[in-house]
């Protein structure tokens, strides 16, 4: 008799530990599941209405969304691992492999939220990548919820109570939600000003509540470097960031301007102007109208423009500038703003994890247009400053900028480049290598990086002071090859109607003993706006040329005292700004500012002309050796001591030197040139054989052209007669530009002919500018309906692939509507009503649309004023009379400040000549 073995008894799959465990994962999965229901919910609603609604609320329910996924891992995988183990050998194979399917799915579910969460060595940056992690991980859950339905079919009676008990679960995560939904993150106080929103004026700065923002959440740097270390150290350095008292060039001026409106009015308010720009951190907390504010020991005078100043404007107002913005308080993760270092890191986690809404709130498509910059970088100084006219245009970034070739926008420039800048970010913040949270792939590196927060410029002033030489250099790069001089020829006498001989190579032959014109030429290349810019009255730049021979100068112009002020005989590229009583605007003392004995700007894409006289000696036959350079120092020295007497040595950290100290600025060479003159016989050019390689003879022939033309009438003929030389190169430039010139000489049929000449030549002349000038010639000569076309046609221009849009020239569009007024006064005088009407209204609308780019126009108001007038409608008329008397220039200012200032200045009153020769061997 076989004895009977006893079976095993069967392996329970789920024992009761396993069982409460299960219950867990259950209960979490349940709430994880609501969680990301109303997650998902909300970015669906988000990318189709267009709105953010990630408000607090949303990111402690994002937190809970991470807390419960990592939660659910150890229990997950260990309840999966032992049911597994436990049930493998059971016959029921179907449930077996959907049990494995369903494990496998529910462990993607929780590697592809680690990824997500971007976790040390786990944080994928590529976009495609994540996009994939990102797609699994929300459709994963519906696999997983099937699999477990069909698990669960094949297996053992569902047990419902299971699931009632993961509902209350859910229950209680709704009302954790509820609970949650009334969180604020806020920490400014319902603080407002006293006097409401006139505490912001004349600055046009608000905040989006008209209450004060705490200074504390504009002044969170830190909590930026944590994941932005490289952008951190860039803006650390830069002149945005020193922009306020920690300025001691800024502070010694609004020193004054604070001190001279306590004069005037009685109060700090005329500086509040200043504040909008330049000291955010203190104006929108209420603490810069102080009268004992403490501009150094104050924490706030010393954050300047912070990352929040900048990434918390919420709107740009108008294209006025003077800081018409509005900023709000940056809305931040939970935790921002906390000291204990895990909760830091809970919100690090979240922010890393869920960066689309941290991106939203601190990045604004209009961050990345050139109107951002312009609500600072374009300035109008108020009546309430200036104790003067209502309006007075200060420095203007913008409008240089947008009607320049440079922006693709301005159709009237004389070079265009190969592709348009479509915005100020282009130049100012170039792309740097960077692994840091938030790089990505750029073209211009090939590699991961972000864009340089220095704004390199020219500030190196700041950079000095605070021993920042990597800061130096950065401007001293920048500055490589924003301008060119070109020793272009010299003129066989010292009148400019003398012959001349041009363009030179690097030698000449000239007679001893002769007196020439040293015929030299500036040329800005590539820059998007004016040379100079901004704080025209303080940068000092200037061309240092110096004559030497056998070792010894003979002659020179630009050079230098022992104190390394500069001879002001030199030739300056800068503004002379007046006081009314006529003396110079020596301190940035905005307050005064009246009118300009001069202006020697250079617009984009031009050139200027500098003439220098030089009397060759003749004791000896060595050569003669000319040098040229444009150099760059940010203050003079008159400026430089008054910044020193500001100084409080008690409490500065910065050492500045004395008064009296020489001027110990750094001193940039821009770009320079060299011409050695040969003693000969008779003058004539030695031109070496690769003389065009480096800059084409038209070009430089174009440039000295422009360089006479932009000088006004003085020199006009001198100006024809280059352009002349360069449409015998074959270029298109001759022609045209020859055009220009007989337009302002009143050559119209000349202006006809150059016109038609250019038009013919291969490569013909861009279409735009051609039409523009066609335009303006046509009216002159009465050709209305021609001109009209024309100049329509130039505003409808796009060259999509070049980005070049000419819709924004509203000088363009100033021709065009004062060329329809003169069409509707043609149809008036020939009795047709309805071309009258016609014209009168879309003339009435093209200076509206004027307005719209430029609202401070004044042809625009002028002509409205007019229009409206002409329609019978004196309200809108009175309107634009107004406004035209507010924002046109005072013609009598100069009748009052200039004859002061002539005899005050002598070298000043020379520079200011309409024709302007410099003695070297004065």
């Amino acid at each position: 008799m076989v004895d009977s073995v006893k079976p095993k008894p069967a392996i329970r799959p789920v024992t009761p530990r396993l069982q409460r465990v299960l219950f867990v994962v259950l209960t979490l999965f349940g709430a994880l599941f609501a969680n990301g229901l109303y997650l998902t919910s909300i970015t669906w609603l988000q990318h189709f209405s267009g709105n953010v609604y990630e408000t607090h609320f949303y990111q402690l329910m994002f937190l809970l969304h991470l807390g419960l996924g990592l939660l659910l891992i150890v229990p997950t995988v260990g309840f999966g691992v032992l049911h597994m183990l436990r049930s493998r050998h059971r016959r029921n194979r179907r449930a077996i492999k959907i049990g494995y399917a369903l494990l496998t799915v529910s462990v993607v579910i929780l590697v592809t939220g680690l990824l997500l969460m971007r976790i040390g060595s786990l944080a994928i940056v590529d976009p495609t990548s994540r996009n994939v992690v990102y797609w699994l991980h929300l459709l994963s859950p519906l696999v997983v919820i099937w699999l477990y339905w069909l698990h669960r079919l094949v297996g053992s009676r569902i047990k419902w109570h299971v699931g009632r008990r993961v509902g209350l679960a859910i229950a209680v995560f709704v009302g954790l939600m509820i609970a949650f939904q009334g969180s604020n993150p806020r920490v400014s106080q319902d603080k407002s000003p006293v006097d409401g929103d006139q505490y912001f004026e004349p600055s046009l700065a608000r905040t989006t509540s008209g209450k004060f923002v705490a200074a504390e959440t504009l002044m969170n740097d830190e909590y930026c470097l944590r994941c932005h270390k490289d952008i951190y150290d860039s803006a650390i350095h830069s002149a945005h960031r020193l922009s306020s008292f920690n300025n001691p060039a800024y502070r010694a001026s609004v020193r004054e301007t604070r001190r001279v409106s306590m004069e005037r009015m009685g109060s700090m308010q005329a500086s509040r102007w200043c504040a909008g720009c330049h000291d955010p951190v203190p104006f929108f907390s209420g603490e810069f109208d102080d009268p004992d504010y403490d501009d150094v020991d104050n924490p706030t005078s010393q954050a300047g423009i912070t990352c929040a100043v900048c990434h918390a404007i919420q709107s740009v107002d108008s294209n006025i500038g003077n800081a018409d913005y509005t900023i709000d308080e940056p809305v931040h993760y939970p935790f921002t703003y906390s000291d204990n270092p895990l909760l830091q890191e809970l919100n690090s986690l979240m922010v890393k994890a869920k960066p689309a809404f941290h991106k939203h709130e601190m990045l604004k498509p209009f961050h990345k247009e050139a109107e951002f910059c312009s609500t600072c970088h374009k300035v109008s100084l108020p009546g309430s400053v200036t104790n003067y006219k209502e309006f007075l245009r200060g420095q203007n970034h913008y409008d240089s900028y947008l009607l320049s070739g440079v922006s693709g926008h301005g159709a009237r420039s004389f070079y265009y480049p190969p592709q348009a800048e479509s915005n100020c970010n282009g130049c100012h913040m170039p792309a740097m290598a960077s692994d840091d949270f938030g790089a990505r792939l750029m073209d211009e590196l090939g590699e991961l990086g972000v864009h340089n927060h220095t704004f390199p410029s020219a500030n190196t002033a700041l950079a000095y002071w605070y021993g920042d030489d990597a800061g130096i250099q950065q401007h001293r790069e920048y500055l490589k090859g924003t301008l060119r001089v070109d020793l272009f020829g010299l003129r066989d006498g010292e009148l400019v109607s003398d012959e001349l001989i041009a363009p030179l190579g690097d030698r000449v032959e000239v007679v001893a003993g002769k007196t020439y014109l040293i015929e030299t030429v500036l040329r800005t290349m590539g820059l998007g706006h004016h040379f100079s810019q901004g704080t025209t009255d303080s940068n000092q730049i200037w061309v240092e040329l110096t004559a030497t021979q056998d070792g010894k100068v003979i002659g020179r112009s630009g050079h230098r005292d022992e104190r390394e002020a500069v001879n002001p005989d030199s030739h300056f590229v800068n503004t002379f700004m007046l006081d009314r009583e006529g003396n110079r605007i020596n301190r940035r003392n905005a307050q005064d500012i009246f009118t300009p004995l001069y202006s020697h700007q250079m617009p984009p894409g031009a050139g200027q002309t500098i003439h220098y006289r030089v009397t060759l000696p003749s004791e000896s036959t060595e050569p003669v050796e000319i040098t040229a350079k444009l150099l760059y120092r940010k203050f003079d020295t008159e400026y430089l001591d008054y910044i020193r007497r500001d100084r409080d040595p008690q409490r500065d950290q910065l050492e500045l030197g004395h008064p009296g100290d020489p001027n110990d600025l750094p001193i940039i060479e821009i770009c320079s040139d060299k011409l050695v003159l040969q003693y000969g016989d008779q003058t004539k050019a030695i031109s070496p054989d690769n003389a065009d390689e480096v800059v084409p003879l038209w070009q430089r022939w174009n440039d000295y052209g422009i360089g006479m033309f932009l000088k006004g009438k003085a020199e006009l003929r001198q100006a024809a007669e280059a352009f002349r030389r360069v449409g015998e190169l074959g270029r298109f430039d001759g022609p045209l530009n020859m055009a220009r010139v007989q337009f302002a000489e009143g050559d119209l049929d000349g202006a006809t002919e150059s016109l038609r000449r250019a038009a013919e030549m291969d490569p013909p002349p861009p279409t735009w500018t051609h039409s523009w000038l066609s335009g303006i010639v046509n009216r002159q000569q009465g050709n209305l309906d021609a001109a009209a076309d024309s100049l329509r046609s130039v505003l409808e221009t796009r060259v999509v692939e070049r980005g070049l849009d000419f819709s924004l020239d509203y000088e363009v569009r100033n021709q065009l509507g004062l060329t329809l007024v003169d069409l509707a006064q043609r149809a008036d005088v020939r009795g047709k009503k309805s071309e009258l009407e016609h014209y009168r209204q879309e003339a009435t609308n093209q200076f509206q649309r004027v307005l719209e780019v430029d609202s401070e126009n004044v042809t625009a108001h002028a002509n409205l004023a007019e229009l409206y007038t002409w329609s019978g409608d004196e309200k809108l008329a009175a309107l634009h009379r107004s406004l035209h008397r507010k924002y046109k220039p005072d013609n009598n200012a100069a009748e009052v400040a200039i004859p002061a200032a002539r005899r005050r200045y002598p070298a000043a009153n020379h520079a200011a000549e309409a024709l302007v020769i410099y003695d070297l061997n004065q």
